[in-house]
């Protein structure tokens, strides 16, 4: 159906597999009628209005819009520069060396790319975990092109740079947050902070500036090296463990702190990839599940990975899996039933963010009566989607960001058929172009050499083992090898 048909008008989707994320559960052949902002009716067969659109979903899968519920968007100006890097070279690269020459255009280009990106990959929700707003025109220049995106947003506001327990407690950040306005449920705001452990705990100052402001807190917990079980025991001490706080990662905490997570009602937000990959620590899933600890899905940053929730999902259900083989098999057993199931990945990445962010009862379920976020799942060119037998299996095996066909955020269509729509907040070329000066002007200030060593890393010489299996000669005559005399 061509975009101007879908504007300003109901839009009816038909005849999908809705996965509702409610009681409802699954809908073979359903339809999702959508009015103004709202989804309307859930059902077969809809009577609708006239005058609505329709959008045929027969074969593909209708979900709610997925939920990233920590990611460094700023850092999108950079995307995949630190493949390589361990997660102590991104601290290198980022707290030591070269995070302090991001200016506030610098932060609005990455944003924005950022935000479209999520909404192509059919992120529709996305907390901006934004630490590099080092002054106030930093944090401004966020806010602005989160406001100006397509998509539902929180604004993390952090300062990777200051010290929290100040700049939450200075003027020009009680300044930014009256300017800001009331946060509503297009854009949020939170605090964005690390507890270090430090015993004097000298982030109390910034817990009772979120207490003041009204605000939630996301905090990086559990990373090797980084925070650990004495930051979750004096947040727990100081009355600072809230339903509202989200641990970011947890992945090396003890029994005693996933017990106070538990207790305190907080939920964690799981980036599977990023702890697999960079070292914060083995994703807890395993654990989370085993203490009631609710869970969210995120990406953490593009300067490794993607928006891509597909992903997340995937690795997460992958990582949790091998984790219970691998313990069963070091007991001498094994393991017959797998205990976390396809549905519930999706859940952590739909529901599950929504509750993360207190929005459930707006999104995160195809739920008459909530806003309209959702996405169409659907690929006719693609042989993976088809037959669509267990369609919680598909959205986290089968399905990719190259298979979202239409996508919408409060009953907007932002992509429609495969393509981002053309209008004047999804301005991919223009989105770009800022990247591109960001990416001029970080080369130009580092110099080469400190750009080429960020790409390319250093190698540490790799241990070889002797093998005494080594062949050594051939005998191109006789066609064998000969095994090395000892």
């Amino acid at each position: 159906m061509n975009l101007d048909q879908l504007i300003g008008r109901p839009i009816v989707f038909r005849g999908a597999t809705v996965l509702t994320m409610d009681d409802a559960g699954v809908i073979e052949g359903g339809d999702v009628l959508v009015t103004g902002d709202t989804i309307a009716e859930i059902g077969r067969d809809l009577a609708v209005p006239d005058g609505t659109a329709e959008i045929d979903a027969s074969g593909g899968i209708l979900m709610p819009g997925m939920v990233d519920t920590h990611r460094h968007m700023w850092q999108t100006a950079l995307r995949g520069l630190g493949a390589d890097w361990t997660l102590t070279q991104y601290f290198v690269f980022y707290y030591l060396n070269w995070g302090k020459i991001f200016r506030p255009e610098d932060i609005h280009a990455g944003n924005t790319l950022s935000a479209i990106e999520a909404v192509d990959a059919g992120v529709t929700t996305t907390v901006d975990w934004s630490h590099g707003l080092r002054t106030v025109e930093h944090g401004e220049a966020a806010a602005d092109a989160l406001r100006s995106a397509p998509g539902r947003f929180v604004l993390a506001y952090g300062n990777l740079l200051g010290a929290p327990w100040e700049w939450t407690n200075s003027p020009e950040f009680r300044g930014f947050v009256e300017r800001f306005g009331t946060p509503d449920d297009m854009l949020g705001l939170q605090l964005a902070f690390d507890v270090t452990g430090d015993p004097k705990f000298p982030e109390r100052a910034a817990f009772e500036a979120a207490r003041d402001l009204g605000l939630r807190v996301t905090t990086h917990a559990g990373v090797w090296g980084a925070t650990n079980d004495e930051s979750i025991r004096l947040m727990w001490e100081g009355g600072f463990m809230t339903p509202g706080t989200t641990y970011v990662h947890a992945a090396t905490l003890s029994e005693d702190s996933y017990q106070r997570i538990a207790a305190s009602g907080g939920s964690v937000s799981v980036s599977t990839e990023s702890e697999q990959s960079a070292g914060q620590g083995y994703p807890p899933s395993w654990e989370l599940r085993r203490h009631g600890i609710p869970v969210s899905l995120s990406m953490d940053t593009s300067v490794w990975w993607s928006a891509d929730l597909f992903s997340a999902m995937r690795a997460t259900l992958s990582a949790d899996r091998s984790r219970e083989h691998l313990e069963a098999h070091a007991r001498g057993d094994t393991v017959v039933h797998n205990r976390l199931r396809a549905e519930e990945v999706v859940r952590w990445a739909t529901i599950g963010g929504a509750r993360a962010l207190g929005l459930e009862s707006l999104i995160g379920s195809v739920t008459p009566g909530k806003k309209a976020d959702l996405v169409l799942i659907k690929n006719d060119d693609a042989p993976a989607l088809y037959p669509l037998l267990h369609p919680y299996g598909s959205v986290v095996y089968q399905a990719g960001r190259g298979d979202v066909h239409t996508v919408l955020v409060n009953g907007r269509v932002v992509k429609h058929e495969h393509r981002l729509v053309d209008l004047a907040d999804v301005d991919l070329a223009g989105a770009k172009a800022a990247v591109g000066r960001t990416v001029e002007y970080a080369r130009s200030t580092m110099g080469e050499e400190a750009w080429q060593d960020s790409i390319t890393p250093e190698l540490p010489a790799a241990e070889r083992i002797p093998n005494p299996y080594t062949y050594t000669d051939f005998d191109g005559g006789e066609g064998r090898h000969r095994a090395q005399e000892t």
